[in-house]
C-alpha cells in the first residue's frame, strides 16, 4: 500500500519559513539550507510506506502522529494525519529547537 502525502498550506508555509531561517545565517552560502531541505523531503517520503510506523502526537488520536527528523545537531518534527488508506497530510514542520506546536 502507497500513501500520497499532501501538506496544508501551513506545512508547506512551515518549509519556506524553515529555508529562509537557514539562508540568513549566511546569505552567501545556499548549501546548509539546501541539505535541510533535502533531510526533511527525504524522511517525508517514507510516510508513503509506512506512516503508522512513527510515535503517535497525542493519546486522543492514533491518526495524529510526528516524525522527527534528524539534521546536525538537532534537527526538525513534522506533525501529520493519516486521513485514510490513501492519503497523509503533513500539518506543521518546526525545528526541534521550536516552541511545541499542538
Amino acid at each position: 500500500m502507497t500513501f500520497r502525502v499532501r501538506f496544508t498550506p501551513e506545512a508547506a508555509a512551515d518549509l519556506v519559513r524553515l529555508y529562509e531561517f537557514t539562508l540568513e545565517r549566511d546569505p552567501t552560502d545556499w548549501s546548509p539550507a539546501e541539505r535541510a531541505l533535502d533531510a526533511i523531503r527525504h524522511s517525508i517520503s517514507a510516510l508513503e510506506r509506512s506512516p503508522f510506523s512513527y510515535r503517535k502526537a497525542t493519546d486522543g488520536s492514533p491518526f495524529l502522529r510526528e516524525l522527527v527528523i534528524p539534521f546536525g545537531s538537532a534537527g526538525y518534527v513534522a506533525v501529520f494525519e493519516i486521513e485514510d488508506d490513501k492519503h497523509v497530510t503533513i500539518l506543521a514542520v518546526r525545528h526541534q529547537r521550536e516552541d511545541d506546536f499542538y
